[in-house]
């Protein structure tokens, strides 16, 4: 049965937008335009780009600029949107500490948000999560390419940190072929490649092929801040959905899009990308200039993967080629 699920890249509750929420409480930071694209989904997952707790101090690491800390009513925002799973594996899950990681990981479970990709120890933060919806089984997957030292270890708290670079571990090519037979779908969401890009790198390219020829069904990316294009079933980075950040007027991190994906048969066969704008802690749909500046730019993208872009509504809709994954 068809499952639809709505996918939303780098989602950042600390810094400007905790204070939003300190003021204002944690129910306006999505718009109602927002909020029914994500309430047309069985399933909601995105990747949390910060810690929720009030302990711990910043990370000491040398070099590292941004900290961010959302407070407990953040994961309100969450449950609001009806999150279904957040991935932590990126570069922020640290950002004060263990004892926030173990914060976060208790007050995501309390609120009944799932999450992947980072945990107590290696082999929890390796775990995948099986979401169900429809009588339909998804795996999900959530790893990071870096830093290297929020790497989780056999009794270390971290992250599920593989180092791509050198290409796919043996190890995660075989626990996805193991996840494709025991579930409908396997969704791997990585944490890839750097900052503010407007293309994938070559070896996140070459990682991407990798992961959909041990099993990934669709693989849903983060980490530039600015969305990249769909070759499919990949979409190699989502960008940003809520933030504080200092805008680039070139990239504009401030557009972005949020994705309904439909799986039926085992992989994505329908994928439906919505314009959003992000204000100062604030998310809501794109309207005119800004709308039409993400259609010209998500259609430039996808073309040059040769994926078609068709604008039907509000929508930008892709559907696989004959004979795509």
């Amino acid at each position: 049965m068809a499952v639809t699920m709505a996918l939303a890249g780098d989602t950042m509750l600390g810094r400007g937008v905790a204070d939003e929420i300190a003021v204002s409480g944690p129910h306006g930071l999505f718009s109602e335009g927002v909020r029914e694209v994500f309430a047309e989904a069985d399933l909601v997952l995105l990747n949390l780009e910060c810690c929720i707790s009030e302990r711990g101090r910043p990370w000491g690491a040398p070099g590292k600029p941004f900290h961010f800390r959302a407070p407990p009513a953040a994961a309100e925002a969450l449950t609001d949107l009806g999150v279904d799973c957040v991935t932590l594996a990126n570069n922020h899950a640290l950002d004060f500490g263990p004892d926030a990681l173990a914060d976060t990981l208790a007050i995501l479970r309390r609120a009944g948000v799932r999450t992947v990709g980072a945990g107590a120890d290696l082999e929890e933060a390796r775990e995948p999560v099986v979401l169900e919806a429809r009588d339909t089984r998804i795996a999900v997957v959530g790893i990071t390419d870096h830093p290297a030292d929020f790497a989780a270890g056999p009794d270390r708290p971290g992250v599920a940190h593989v180092d791509l670079w050198g290409g796919v571990p043996d190890d995660l090519v075989r626990r996805i072929r193991r996840l494709r037979d025991e579930a409908d779908a396997v969704l791997v969401m990585p944490h890839w490649g750097p900052n503010m890009t407007d293309e994938p790198l070559g070896y996140v390219r070459r990682a991407a092929e990798a992961l959909v020829d041990a099993g990934a069904s669709l693989i849903a990316g983060s980490s530039a801040h600015v969305f990249h294009g769909v070759s499919w079933p990949v979409m190699f980075d989502m960008g940003d959905f809520i933030d504080d950040y200092v805008v680039d007027r070139q990239l504009r991190n401030d557009l972005g899009l949020v994705f309904l994906v439909t799986v039926d048969g085992g992989g994505p066969s329908r994928i439906e990308a919505v314009p959003v704008r992000l204000d100062l802690a604030h998310t809501r749909l794109a309207e005119g200039a800004d709308r039409a500046w993400i259609v010209d730019r998500f259609t430039a993208a996808c073309a040059a993967f040769g994926t078609e872009v068709t604008v039907r509504g509000d929508r930008l809709v892709l559907e696989p080629r004959p004979g795509a994954p």
